[in-house]
């Protein structure tokens, strides 16, 4: 818990820190914009810089020159004042110095007139300049407001980025605190997981020793006392003879049965609804009694006419299916050798739909394309070719799994025994599928025969013929719901019948191998029919009393008693030898038996518990065979001493037997007890290895989540301190930025404040001249 709190949290500074990186780099490309912006301001002030010097050349130019020409008319009107009373003196002298001053006179109004006409487009520049300025000067103002508030917004910004930078340094500190104290604990956690594991190692290495012993003595018993092992090689594991399971045979039976009733009420709907689809191609759109129908049309017919040499050999390959499960078969994918001919007439059927689908298609065309065919008839009737073509593809998905799973039967190799589950539920999907198609078919027919029933043409017998291919298609829903449903219920069945037969987890290997096994199972049952013969008759009791009191009253020699009592003890023998081979026999049938039960146990639930008690039924049966051994040599090697002829000899047989079966009872008592506290010991020693490999493994993952904590605390903290020196870098850049930007923009301010005031200053002097 404490290494996914520390994942949350670091997720969650590495999701904060890669935020506070990509508004570092909109910070970046902000200020890296604004150090464009201002130098593109700069040049615009040097620009605007030279154009005003420009113009205040040009003014004092212009002033010099209005000074020039005001001195000048000056000169002219003193001239013109002392011209005029010399002209009152000598009018006579007078002519000549007129004529000269009115060609000056004109000379200077033109030169006047010249003058007037540049002092006014001087005029007109300078009133230009002077709106150019003030436009400019409007323009850098709202820009420097622009820029004012755009650096208030990235001082907020950086403020709050620094609280933000402030409090992720004081939350990791804290669980940098933190995370030292829960090292300290893991690290005493660690030394006491050490010191259990050096415990647990040291008991695990004397338990291993103790149970070495135990396993090299409960091998060489089993060297000794077990005559061979039939389970070594697969081959011939398939050809063992299974435990007949009458129950399993019945079920699958019965469900092979409810499966050809299915298939029984699917046939007939399949014929009625080709045989009514047919009826209803000769009726409409043209009736063949009237007219003739379209070649097209006939050759649909004449396909559909043969649907019923397709359509019941399904039944009947379901039938001879049914047949071959019995009571005495072992019914497997192996076995079932009759699969492939139901296989065989579905493919077949199958064919039979991909030939009749072009023309059905057509047909529909057809109808789509004649005079009678409406909108909504049209449309009812593309709704029903592509169902069709859904139909004919379930079919073809169904055939192809069916043929799948007949191959086991005839082709081992052709589907591996891993890939039987997959196959069977695609078979169930593939059901699913018909039925939901069927119930499509059968909606759009109903809606299409309504239609055609409203048409002024329809006629009964198109009525008739609609209403029985739609009672067909619900048939046929019915029916496929019913499969559908019928399989998806026994479908777990099915998985779990797959294991039946030998060795359970392997099967048949070959179907050769499955009929050879069938072929000895036959055997063994006429073997075992041929053991159970009837007993011969026992001699009455009278006759056994008549017979013992005249043994006992015969005059008989002690040779002859000697002889009967010689005759009675190799009968015992015989007997005793006989007896142990059975008891051998029942026992390694007891061992297979539950092995069987273990392997489907372990198979159905793979728990450890099943698998201990397992190995102590195995444990303890080889220590009961091989009692049961020493008990039988016993009696066989003790000498039977009779002293004398009056004790009975069922009395004593029955004395011996009571007395070997309470030393049996005894004997494996102890031996299961034994073999229980072995398996216990077992137990524990698997159990304490288990959790010593799991405190080894969480002692790792511990130990490399606490190397990757401190690496990733050490690299934040690395990546906080440089993160924070470069913002820190970045905010006194700005400020100093900022700063050069105000002092500029200052500047700008006052050199604009001067040009204003020089400017209104020269239009005064202008004016007033």
């Amino acid at each position: 818990m404490a290494s996914a709190e520390l994942q949350g949290k670091y997720q969650k500074l590495a999701q904060e820190y890669s935020k506070l990186r990509a508004q570092n780099q909109v910070l970046k490309k902000g200020v890296v914009d604004e150090q464009a912006s201002s130098a593109a301001l700069k040049e615009q002030l040097k620009m605007k810089d030279q154009s005003l010097r420009k113009l205040q050349q040009e003014m004092e130019s212009l002033t010099f020159r209005n000074l020039q020409l005001a001195k000048r008319v000056e000169l002219l009107q003193d001239e013109l004042a002392l011209s005029e009373p010399r002209g009152k003196k000598n009018k006579k002298s007078g002519e000549s110095s007129s004529q000269l001053s009115q060609e000056q006179k004109s000379v200077f109004d033109e030169d006047l007139q010249k003058k007037i006409e540049e002092n006014e487009r001087l005029h007109i520049q300078f009133f230009e300049a002077d709106e150019l300025h003030k436009h400019v000067e409007a323009e850098l103002r709202s820009r420097l407001a622009i820029l004012e508030t755009e650096a208030a917004q990235h001082q907020a910004v950086i403020d709050g980025l620094t609280r933000k930078y402030m409090e992720t340094i004081e939350k990791l500190q804290n669980d940098k605190a933190k995370l030292e104290v829960k090292s300290q604990t893991l690290e005493k956690e660690a030394k006491e997981c050490r010191l259990r594991t050096e415990e647990c190692q040291l008991q695990l290495k004397n338990l291993h020793e103790d149970l070495s012993g135990r396993l090299e003595e409960s091998l060489s018993i089993i060297n000794e006392k077990v005559p061979f092992n039939d389970t070594k090689y697969n081959l011939y594991n398939a050809l063992n003879v299974p435990l007949h399971n009458r129950r399993h045979q019945l079920k699958m039976r019965d469900i092979a049965g409810q499966a050809l009733a299915f298939v029984q009420d699917l046939v007939p709907a399949l014929l009625n609804f080709h045989t009514y689809t047919e009826q209803r191609i000769q009726i409409f759109p043209v009736d063949s009694a009237i007219d003739t129908i379209s070649p097209l049309n006939q050759k649909f017919s004449q396909y559909l006419h043969e649907n019923a040499s397709y359509v019941r050999p399904l039944e009947e390959g379901m039938l001879h299916l049914f047949e071959s499960i019995t009571e005495d078969t072992v019914t497997v994918l192996e076995t079932t050798v009759k699969l492939k001919m139901f296989s065989d007439h579905l493919t077949s059927y199958v064919r039979f739909l991909r030939k009749i689908l072009p023309y059905q298609l057509k047909s529909l065309e057809e109808e789509c394309e004649s005079s009678l065919c409406t909108p909504a008839l049209r449309a009812r009737n593309l709704e029903l070719s592509q169902d069709m073509k859904r139909m004919t593809a379930m079919f073809e998905k169904l055939q192809t799994y069916v043929t799948l799973l007949a191959l086991p039967s005839t082709e081992p190799d052709g589907l591996l025994r891993t890939n039987y589950t997959s196959v069977l539920r695609n078979v169930g999907a593939a059901l699913r599928g018909f039925h939901d198609v069927m119930k499509d078919i059968s909606k759009h027919y109903s809606q299409k025969a309504s239609i055609e029933h409203e048409l002024p043409t329809a006629t009964q017998k198109l009525v008739t013929t609609n209403d029985c291919i739609l009672s067909s298609a619900v048939a046929l829903t019915n029916g496929a719901g019913k499969i559908a449903s019928f399989f998806s219920n026994n479908m777990d069945y099915f998985i779990a019948s797959l294991s039946y037969g030998p060795k359970t987890a392997s099967g048949f290997i070959s179907p050769l191998s499955a009929e050879c096994m069938l072929q000895y199972k036959k055997k063994a049952a006429a073997y075992m029919k041929s053991l159970r013969k009837p007993l011969a008759e026992s001699v009455p009791y009278g006759e056994a009393v008549a017979n013992r009191r005249v043994l006992l009253s015969s005059t008989e020699s002690r040779e002859g008693l000697a002889q009967q009592v010689q005759q009675s003890l190799e009968k015992i023998s015989k007997l005793e030898q006989e007896k142990e081979h059975w008891m051998l026999e029942a026992q390694l049938a007891k061992i297979k038996l539950e092995k069987e039960n273990q392997r489907i146990a372990d198979r159905l639930k793979s728990t450890g518990s099943a698998q201990l008690l397992g190995l102590a039924q195995e444990n303890a049966t080889v220590p009961i065979a091989s009692s049961q051994e020493e008990a039988a040599a016993k009696v066989l090697t003790e000498p039977v001493q009779s002293t004398s002829l009056a004790l009975d000899v069922e009395s004593r047989e029955d004395l011996i037997k009571s007395h070997y079966m309470a030393r049996i009872v005894e004997l494996t008592s102890q031996l299961q007890l034994a073999d229980s506290k072995s398996v216990h010991f077992y137990a524990e020693c698997r159990a304490l290895s288990r959790r010593l490999a799991l405190a080894e493994k969480s002692k790792e993952t511990l130990t490399e989540e606490m190397r990757l904590a401190s690496q990733n605390i050490s690299r934040l903290q690395d990546e906080l301190t440089t993160t924070k020196r470069s913002y820190e870098d970045q905010l006194s850049m700005m400020s100093d930025h900022l700063c050069s930007m105000n002092e500029t923009l200052s500047k700008q301010r006052e050199e604009i404040d001067t040009l204003k005031m020089s400017s209104k200053g020269n239009s005064k002097k202008n004016r007033s001249r």
